[in-house]
């Protein structure tokens, strides 16, 4: 009866912080879904490659943010609590997506216009900054010794069902609901204000989950100090270890999906409704493909999945990025994209669980957020800018490289590693 009770609770807390977390990242990614609606609402009427430059160039900068998000919100799941420290970030993803759903114009208000738009991207970069190594941590500390690699891989369904959710809504708008003009002049507003509304049904379950036992434990019997920089510092390899990992599946990750729907416009010369569709399936299916290869995990262990990618990445980003741009055929184009996604699994899957192992719980949120964010930041946050400015520069195929030579030095870093599966600080909680 009680080890029903626990996976009960489990599964509740697992359920509360995925669907939070689904939440968080929907208001992220509706930026990237709409900004081919909405660029020209913020900028000078002109090229529409520069004016997508102009909003690429500002989901970058609110990916500077990141790093601040993943240091506060990090500090604040080590001092105070994961469950406090997700909800305030919920809140402030919220508030960032309602700003946006209320700007004017730059034909109505000028050059305020870009600068709202920048405020909003800022504070929503503070808020998913601190996100994913608060709730990397939550799941990881409530999911089963044994299944850890399929508990936390719901990050990253969750993660990509917000951008689902996203693309779904564009969908519904492109095909059902109304015209491109409309979409162009107005309807771009709806997703965000869908996006606030959410934040009441986030803030709900977030209210309601339990602390991790681990947590719990360590602000009881640790006495040395939780969340601080000096004592993230006196794990120099495992902060390493997750820049390492971390830089080529990020910037291989956003350039396969967030990036990926305006390459399909742009170079592949898709329509948006034939990209938002192609994106939304893809997704679909790369959102079913994480639990199988978390749970492949718990079986072999994380660092023969790492390798996969590493290798298959390192290999074959070149020859499919550059057929998938010269082909005409949307069945082509939809097989290709997804040999990449596939590919990816191998990071996405487990990269969440990897770096949670590697910390005690007294900076485990510090030291998952902040090293992480500072990576994507400076690599998946630039993925989009570097992509399209080498394509305004006639050098598209440069990117391709760009990727490759990225995720072979993360392959350099997954074989040298420990795997965690075996060596992990988590087994340390008590």
């Amino acid at each position: 009866m009680r080890e029903n009770s626990i996976s009960a609770k489990r599964l509740k807390a697992i359920f509360g912080g995925s669907i939070g977390n689904l939440v968080e990242w929907y208001d992220w990614y509706a930026y990237s879904a709409f900004a081919i609606y909405f660029s020209a609402s913020f900028f000078p009427k002109g090229n529409p490659t520069v004016q997508l430059l102009n909003t690429a160039g500002i989901f970058a900068l609110g990916f500077l943010m990141r790093p601040l998000g993943g240091y506060i919100f990090g500090r604040i799941a080590d001092r105070v609590g994961r469950k406090q420290s997700m909800t305030l970030s919920v809140l402030l993803m919220s508030f960032g997506s309602l700003l946006i759903a209320i700007i004017p114009t730059y034909q109505s208000i000028g050059i305020i216009a870009p600068i709202a738009l920048l405020t909003a991207r800022l504070l929503q970069g503070l808020s998913v900054g601190g996100e994913y190594g608060v709730s990397a941590t939550y799941l990881s500390e409530m999911a089963s010794k044994n299944r850890r690699g399929f508990y936390s891989s719901f990050q990253y369904v969750t993660l990509i069902g917000g951008q689902l959710l996203a693309l779904g809504i564009q969908l519904i708008l492109q095909r059902v609901l109304l015209s491109e003009a409309q979409l162009m002049e107005w309807g771009w507003r709806i997703p965000f204000i869908f996006g606030a509304m959410l934040a009441i049904v986030a803030l709900y379950l977030r209210k309601n989950l339990h602390e991790t036992k681990a947590f719990e434990n360590q602000r009881e019997h640790t006495s040395e100090r939780k969340g601080t920089l000096k004592a993230l510092l006196k794990h120099p390899k495992a902060l390493i270890t997750v820049i390492g990992l971390t830089l080529g599946g990020t910037l291989a990750f956003y350039t396969y999906t967030t990036y990926m729907q305006k390459f399909l416009v742009n170079t592949v010369h898709m329509s948006k409704e034939q990209s938002t569709l192609m994106s939304f399936f893809t997704l679909l299916i790369f959102a079913c493909m994480q639990p199988l290869f978390g749970a492949l995990s718990d079986k072999i262990g994380r660092r023969p999945l790492l390798i996969g990618f590493g290798v298959l990445g390192t290999i074959c980003t070149v020859p499919l990025l550059s057929r998938l741009s010269h082909t005409t055929s949307q069945w082509e184009a939809f097989f290709l994209l997804m040999a990449a996604l596939i590919i990816v699994s191998g990071y996405t899957s487990i990269n969440a669980v990897v770096k949670a192992e590697l910390f005690p719980a007294s900076v485990r949120a510090l030291g998952v957020g902040l090293p992480y964010a500072l990576t994507v930041a400076i690599f998946g946050g630039t993925a989009e800018y570097i992509a399209l400015w080498l394509k305004s520069a006639h050098h598209e195929a440069y990117y391709y490289w760009y990727i490759t030579i990225c995720i072979f030095l993360s392959l350099m870093v997954y074989i040298f590693m420990k795997d965690t599966r075996d060596h992990s600080k988590l087994n340390e909680d008590g």
